[in-house]
């Protein structure tokens, strides 16, 4: 595809490469962990599962026991080398490790200096609060893996295009309307579809 001046739209591929798995303590605490989110859950009953994602507007939505933020909410890594755990304590053994500062997750619990965070894959796991950071970042999520996913020069499909985007790319959210998002990442800046990425809520607003 080219733009109305002959020159060819450029495509940005996925980036991210984030995770080293660590299977063998994953298996072998799997165990304690489930027993451990138990209790925790039975201890704190704002530690719940998150409400549906358009609940990132509702009034009622809860709040952390820690912290007094919403919970779910967005944050991202504020490190290139993250350790994510089977439970809140450091005696927990480390599952894998993120290794892609800025990458996008979502908090949905807290326990004293620790958060539970998912990645857009659906892991999810214990790390240290310190090693989050509320900027806000988003990963593209076509509505098929191998579509490309348009962004455009303004808020507008009629507007022209100015990259496209492969799955699992990484940007930064500049700003959110609740329909559409300024996203930019390494050569690319524009506005992007709300419900194609993956760090944004639906109908949330963005500053």
């Amino acid at each position: 595809m080219q733009r109305a001046g002959g020159a060819p739209i450029p495509v940005f591929s996925y980036q991210m490469a984030v995770t080293t798995q660590s299977f063998r303590a994953a298996f072998r605490r799997l165990g304690h962990a489930t027993l451990l989110a138990a209790a925790v859950s039975l201890l704190h009953p704002t530690l719940v599962a998150s409400p549906p994602a358009n609940a990132a507007n509702d009034a009622a939505i809860a709040k952390g026991s820690v912290s007094g933020l919403p919970v779910p909410r967005f944050v991202s890594l504020k490190s290139d080398r993250v350790n994510v755990r089977s439970g809140p304590n450091k005696d927990q053994d480390v599952r894998w490790v993120y290794t892609k500062v800025g990458m996008p997750v979502e908090i949905t619990a807290e326990f004293e200096n620790w958060r539970r965070i998912r990645d857009w894959e659906g892991a999810e796991g214990w790390v240290y609060h310190s090693l989050l950071s509320g900027r806000r970042t988003g990963v593209v999520v076509p509505k098929l893996k191998k579509d490309l996913v348009p962004i455009y020069e303004s808020a507008d499909v009629k507007s022209a295009p100015v990259a496209r985007l492969q799955a699992g790319v990484l940007g930064q959210i500049k700003s959110c309307d609740g329909k559409w998002c300024e996203f930019a990442g390494k050569n690319f800046d524009g506005f992007i579809e709300q419900d194609r990425i993956w760090g944004a809520y639906p109908n949330e607003k963005v500053d």
